[in-house]
């Protein structure tokens, strides 16, 4: 769940404004019986989760003890995981949760904060607690004394809208009370060593105005590691990322993009560095393409069902599909988190931090960008355009050839667009363009890799069931719409590469 809460800092007399005023219309105050919290915080030595704006704490006396917070890109929006659990130690599931920010280092407690806590609860019309306000008394014990004290007051929205946390703030500060920042207890309580910066930056560098080669490669590798990572405790939580979008999909396309950023800037890169990384990219990219094919073929399949309205598949057969297909979802799932559990991952994400900081630019380190990116486009565009290696070129597909030649074109299609799109963030003007066309170019081809997977798949699970011939029919149905978006695909296709073809949109290559 996600947490979305205010902090406000408050002296020691400050008094709490009556906020019967700021209660829904309808709904009512709720002041609740004062309690004394101990939390315990665990963290690495260096304390990674504090860094990071993220937290693993015990807390006695709650129905579940044990809290991960995650930070998000909003301020004072966290994603909260709450499970039951002896005192000793973290539950495997959290830990799990905070990799990205421990890389798999053992956590130990760091701090222990004693709080007294008045909470207020404003409800609305259906009692539904709307907002609650906690007033509350830190103390930070260093044996029998006290270390540090604090008070500070928590507004946090429950099923209220977001304007009530307006019309709270308001009676707060005309009481006194200073809008403080995010900076959670235990962070404040462990003092300076909890605020120096997070091992991973929260965003990507910017491109100076002229940058250099070393500039370039930095800023794409950057990019694409933030994909990796910031999407990693979404995985593992199972959580959308939007309303037609899954991490296991943001994931997998950081992966993929940085391999092939690695291949496009390998002229620059020292090869045994790169040649690793991306051999140990490669691996995890195959345990979260499992879990994304089944993912796109579930929805393709719903997708594909309600295709035509007048001619309405059986819905049994549907089902019967897609409860297959949901089996092979879990176990690609839970090979996932295996892998993602696995030390290997732990040290992958150990590369990727020195990645970040640190790429190994081995040549023209320093010339401009302008001057020598052009030059690493050429090749995976002639290989598109041409062909090489066994495949043929995109301007030579013919519109009858199988199904593994178009996927074959499409594999080059996607390493030309990833090159173009890393130097037109340069060079911008024509690139810019030629990385648009490329895209549709890749999307034709994609859908049409898309449509013939689903075809087979489609068959193969009739197959597996011969007796039921209304599944048989319906899975028949389903491949014969599949054939149709592919058909379709193919008939797009060449007015699309011609606009990527085009003499102005490749002149800069030159």
């Amino acid at each position: 769940m996600l947490e979305e809460e205010r902090k406000y800092e408050v002296a020691a007399g400050f008094t709490m404004p009556d906020l019967t005023e700021c209660v829904p219309e309808g709904g009512r105050l709720i002041v609740r019986p004062q309690r004394k919290l101990r939390a315990i915080y665990f963290d690495t030595t260096d304390l990674r989760l504090a860094r990071a704006g993220a937290c693993l704490r015990y807390r006695r006396g709650d129905d579940e003890p044990w809290t991960v917070k995650l930070p998000t890109e909003a301020p004072g929006v966290r994603t909260e995981v709450s499970m039951a659990g002896p005192a000793a130690t973290p539950p495997e599931r959290l830990l799990d949760l905070v990799t990205v920010y421990t890389r798999g280092v053992p956590v130990a407690p760091v701090v222990t904060l004693t709080t007294v806590r008045q909470a207020y609860q404003l409800c609305d019309r259906d009692d539904r607690v709307a907002v609650e306000v906690v007033d509350d008394t830190v103390s930070v014990p260093d044996g029998r004394r006290v270390a540090l004290k604090f008070r500070e007051i928590e507004v946090e929205r429950k099923a209220g809208r977001a304007r009530l946390l307006d019309r709270v703030e308001v009676a707060l500060r005309d009481a006194g009370a200073l809008v403080g920042d995010f900076t959670p207890k235990h962070v404040r309580a462990l003092g300076p060593a909890a605020l120096q910066p997070p091992d991973w930056p929260t965003t990507p560098a910017r491109l100076p105005r002229r940058p250099t080669v070393a500039d370039v490669v930095r800023v794409a590798i950057q990019r694409d590691i933030a994909r990796v990572v910031t999407h990693d405790p979404l995985v593992r939580l199972r959580a959308p990322v939007g309303q037609d979008d899954t991490a296991v999909h943001q994931m997998r396309v950081g992966c993929r993009r940085l391999r092939s950023d690695l291949r496009t800037f390998a002229p620059v890169l020292d090869r045994e560095w790169a040649r690793r990384l991306r051999t140990e990219l490669g691996w995890l990219g195959a345990a979260l393409g499992a879990a994304r094919d089944a993912e796109v073929l579930r929805a393709r399949l719903r997708q594909t069902a309600a295709q035509d309205p007048l001619a309405p598949l059986d819905p049994a057969s549907v089902a019967r599909i897609d409860a297959d297909l949901a089996v092979r979802q879990e176990d690609a799932l839970a090979a996932l988190d295996k892998v993602m559990g696995d030390e290997r991952y732990h040290r992958l994400l150990d590369a990727l931090l020195e990645a970040w900081h640190e790429p190994q630019v081995a040549r023209h380190a320093e010339e401009s960008a302008e001057a020598i990116l052009p030059r690493l486009a050429v090749r995976p565009y002639k290989r598109l355009a041409y062909g090489g290696a066994g495949v043929v070129g995109a301007g030579q597909l013919d519109p009858n050839a199988p199904d593994e030649v178009w996927h074959a074109v499409r594999r080059n299609g996607k390493r030309a667009r990833h090159a173009v799109e890393a130097v037109a963030a340069v060079i911008g003007g024509e690139a810019s363009a030629l990385a648009s066309a490329l895209e549709r170019v890749q999307e034709l081809l994609g859908e049409h890799q898309d449509a013939a997977v689903a075809a087979q798949t489609w068959l193969a699970i009739a197959n597996a069931d011969p007796d039921d011939h209304v599944l048989a029919t319906t899975a028949g149905r389903l491949y014969e719409r599949e054939r149709a978006a592919i058909r379709a695909a193919r008939a797009a296709f060449p007015a699309a590469w011609r606009a990527a073809s085009r003499r102005r949109l490749t002149e800069w290559m030159r």
